[in-house]
């Protein structure tokens, strides 16, 4: 707890305080990325359980024959965001495939995005007009994440293209609040790029999930190694840190 505390001290930014939208997406890497998008959506989640703090998968779409598309989880614990922010890049990880039937060694990449949550954005008038709203079938694969539901909701905001989504609430109108707070966080870092022309400190590093543009490394083949590109900071047990051990990388992020 007092580590915790200390490290609370060092986050002034303006919306450290806030709760954390974590979103992964496959890159390039065809199955086995979105098996890595998985990978790193359950290494998060190891995480968040180590410091006893409360999550929901909100939005989920999963690959056709394994791993995740994409999905956002919501975060529900201040300076989480603080906490987190700097985990925002493309991630890459080398190991011999599983999806290969003669076990070839495989480069994969998977993006991840980390946003404040917001309730509304005072600096951004969104007009109803602006808005589609749709409800639809969520195609989640249920249970482990996040329920299938028929109550879904997909919010479109026509003047900038941005889509939200909530699939984690029984009812509609939860699933709605959900993805309007959501849109909200888009909107806030779609503003930022558009007044910086550069995502700065919400996303930080450039977006095409590729070789090249990644921040952190995680080798599983020929030899075992995680290592950070920014801080340097490396470790020689991958496993560990896919089972959640992020505390040193973290903590050389904010420091």
């Amino acid at each position: 707890m007092t580590k915790n505390k200390d490290l609370t001290e060092q986050l002034k930014g303006k919306y450290d305080k806030r709760n954390a939208i974590i979103s992964i997406y496959a890159g390039a890497g065809g199955i086995d990325a979105q098996d890595w998008a998985e990978m790193l959506l359950q290494m998060y989640i190891k995480y968040i359980q180590k410091k006893e703090w409360k999550y929901k998968v909100i939005q989920i779409k999963p690959g056709k024959e394994a791993g995740l598309k994409n999905v956002t989880l919501i975060i529900e614990k201040p300076y989480s965001y603080g906490f987190l922010k700097n985990e925002s890049g493309v991630h890459r990880l080398v190991r011999l495939s599983p999806f290969s039937a003669n076990n070839l060694r495989h480069t994969s990449f998977a993006l991840v995005e980390i946003l404040p949550e917001f309730d509304d954005l005072k600096e951004v008038d969104i007009k109803p007009d602006d808005l589609r709203i749709e409800a639809y079938r969520a195609s989640g694969p249920g249970g482990q994440y996040v329920n299938k539901t028929d109550s879904a909701v997909r919010i479109t905001h026509l003047p900038t293209g941005l889509v939200a989504a909530c699939q984690s609430e029984r009812l509609q109108g939860g699933n709605k609040k959900r993805a309007m707070k959501l849109l909200y966080s888009k909107l806030y870092q779609y503003r930022l790029k558009d007044r910086k022309e550069e995502i700065g400190e919400l996303r930080g590093q450039p977006t095409a999930v590729e070789w090249g543009s990644q921040i952190r490394s995680y080798v599983l083949h020929p030899y075992q190694m995680v290592k950070d590109h920014r801080t340097g900071i490396k470790s020689g047990n991958p496993k560990g840190v896919l089972d959640g051990k992020l505390d040193k990388f973290i903590t050389a992020e904010i420091k």
